[in-house]
């Protein structure tokens, strides 16, 4: 079996927190006197990690990321446990904290790289691709204390990510500068992964854990509480940032079994239940607090039948039925399409169309339509549902949420180059014309 390139065992951070700034020193001078609390910000943490992977890091604010990182590469010393490290690191976490403000750019890259580890000769053969990189011009024989926070980042990324590590750590900094050098930094982010490089990436975007991991894992509170499959963790982060924690999440399966027959019943008189046309996926992710609740859904064509072969020329009407539990005001009804790998490629809520929903009382069901194309590549895709609302304090509250509901094939006419069919209309005019 391959070698691990990154190994960690019983990893522990403690911080003293002290109320005054005199009971720190006097802890230093009298032996017997502790005037502190403990936070612990990392406990009992452990990770492998090979050469090649890419690790998709997610948690809240304060779960312990950027201190886990930190202890990797070694600004940070854990208060127990190991780390072992097999190759050169390079860390993009708070850019420039290498460089010295009174030296000019060139300088600054020179006092970066022998930072790192590289011999002049190295750095020498890395400047130019440093230079190119960061593209500031003359401004690299100004002293860096002189540049604005555009071009003290661009330098640093360009230092950072252009020293051919073995093991590249990212820390929510992929997008700094400007379009054309988010481009660059996204494009050099590719060739680390086609390279076997191994990436730590850490990011509140999912979609960017989801487009570029092969692995993921959650921490929480100092904890690792998921290590696996990419779309698995996403799933499982979604529902801890709507505040839906794993007891409540087994809370909620039960009383989903339970809502089958009450959905049964919803039903009875009804001709036909739209979902049972359409090829459910056993793997649907559904959650939420059971005040309302998404009872039937599907997608039909103009004439109402129901179809799960979409043209992507045409328009068809995606259903959802919501009935309420409790009295709500003003609910936003969602629908979401995503491909295979859980990336979501689209989405429409009536908020961000400004649709007033209205009032609904309880035992009331409402349905919902959202008319539209699917200009989309031909491939096999899911549709999601949803039924949330923000509260005051402006937190998200989940009703219902049917993440992955049934699949859709989409067809095309012609071929499509690309994910998004962009429908367009071509012109040849030979001659001179203006």
């Amino acid at each position: 079996m391959e070698e691990n390139i990154i190994e960690i065992k019983d990893l522990c951070k403690q911080y003293k927190m002290y109320h005054r700034k005199k009971d720190r020193l006097l802890e230093i001078i009298l032996p017997n006197y502790e005037k502190h609390d403990t936070f612990t910000a990392m406990q009992n943490f452990n990770l492998e990690l090979k050469k090649g992977e890419v690790l998709g890091i997610l948690g809240k604010n304060g779960a312990g990321k950027s201190t886990l990182l930190k202890m990797i590469t070694g600004v940070v010393n854990p208060t127990a446990g190991t780390i072992q490290i097999k190759g050169k690191i390079s860390s993009l976490l708070e850019l420039g904290t290498a460089f010295n403000p009174e030296l000019t750019g060139y300088e600054n890259i020179y006092q970066h790289g022998q930072i790192m580890g590289l011999t002049q000769e190295e750095i020498k053969a890395k400047e130019q691709e440093i230079i190119e990189f960061a593209d500031i011009g003359d401004h690299l024989s100004q002293p860096v204390k002189t540049y604005s926070s555009g071009m003290f980042a661009r330098l640093a990324f360009a230092c950072a990510i252009n020293v051919d590590p073995d093991i590249l750590i990212v820390d929510e900094v992929l997008s700094v500068g400007d379009m054309a050098f988010q481009l660059k930094c996204f494009k050099k982010f590719e060739q680390f992964k086609e390279k076997g490089k191994t990436i730590l990436f850490v990011t509140h975007n999912v979609a960017d854990v989801i487009r570029n991991c092969n692995r993921a894992i959650i921490i929480s509170e100092g904890n690792k509480i998921f290590d696996g499959d990419v779309k698995q963790g996403v799933d499982k982060y979604k529902k801890m940032i709507v505040g839906i924690e794993d007891n409540e999440i087994k809370k909620d399966n039960i009383e989903i079994a339970k809502e089958t027959k009450e959905e049964i019943d919803i039903h009875k008189n009804d001709k036909q239940i739209w979902k049972d046309h359409f090829i459910k996926n056993p793997d649907m992710l559904s959650y939420g607090d059971g005040k309302a609740q998404i009872i039937d859904y599907g997608i039909f064509d103009s004439k109402g039948d129901y179809q799960t072969t979409i043209n992507n020329e045409e328009e068809y009407s995606i259903k959802m039925k919501v009935t309420f539990n409790e009295s709500i005001d003003e609910p936003i009804f969602a629908i979401a399409i995503k491909d295979f790998k859980g990336l979501e490629l689209g989405g429409c809520n009536t908020k961000a169309y400004k649709v007033l929903t209205g009032t609904y009382q309880k035992g009331e069901t409402v349905t919902v339509e959202f008319k539209q194309t699917f200009p989309l590549a031909p491939e096999k895709y899911t549709l999601s549902f949803g039924c949330t609302k923000f509260k005051e304090n402006g937190e998200l509250e989940v009703f219902d949420r049917k993440y992955d509901a049934f699949f859709i094939e989409i067809m095309a006419y012609r071929d499509c180059l690309g994910l998004i069919d962009l429908k367009s209309k071509i012109n040849i005019i030979r001659g001179n014309h203006s």
